[in-house]
């Protein structure tokens, strides 16, 4: 089976040119480029969906630089660990990366290691909230909800006659409660 090499390339608006990074993904010899005009803060990236769902093992992936593929640490930590779970190549031009080359290799390591810290970080001051909403009296998890107004919830949901938001305001309960339990009683 032949691996592909693709270029990413972004710029935040649709204003800014792209060729600079074009020129340096051609002389990679990419079989294919997808390019977007898009700001990195958006989570909805289509070309770069597109270009995971292209991928395959042994496939290699080069940008011009992280900023150009990562909207934050985060998303590109994220990014990093998820080629690397597809055994996908990556190369960052600007960074001289290469997750093939020893030093790619240990620079993921360290990606994968604050990953996990970022994680135990967050499950730490979870817990630390917890124990103090509860020292001051303060129960957590989801509320209580009436088996009546579910019913009734979902009886209106499948009358058909009333929107969501109609449904909610005359039972009280939420949007999330009301898909949850009408997709409970779906499955079973």
């Amino acid at each position: 089976m032949n691996s592909y090499k693709y270029g990413y390339a972004r710029v935040s608006t649709k204003s800014q040119d792209l060729n600079r990074q074009l020129d340096l993904l051609e002389k990679e010899n990419c079989n294919e480029v997808l390019t977007e005009k898009i700001s990195g803060v958006k989570n909805h990236r289509p070309e770069l969906n597109r270009l995971k769902d292209k991928l395959r093992p042994g496939d290699t992936v080069i940008v011009e630089s992280f900023s150009r593929l990562g909207r934050s640490t985060k998303d590109l930590i994220d990014l990093v660990n998820y080629f690397e779970e597809n055994k996908i190549n990556l190369v960052s031009l600007k960074e001289n990366f290469d997750t093939k080359s020893p030093h790619g290799k240990l620079m993921m390591t360290v990606f994968q290691a604050f990953s996990q810290f970022e994680r135990d970080l967050i499950i730490e001051r979870t817990k630390e909230g917890l124990e103090s909403a509860r020292a001051r009296g303060i129960k957590g998890g989801r509320p209580k909800v009436n088996r009546k107004d579910i019913d009734r919830a979902i009886k209106l949901y499948y009358s058909e006659e009333y929107s969501i938001d109609e449904i909610t305001s005359m039972t009280g309960i939420s949007k999330s409660t009301l898909y949850r339990y009408r997709n409970q009683r779906e499955r079973t």
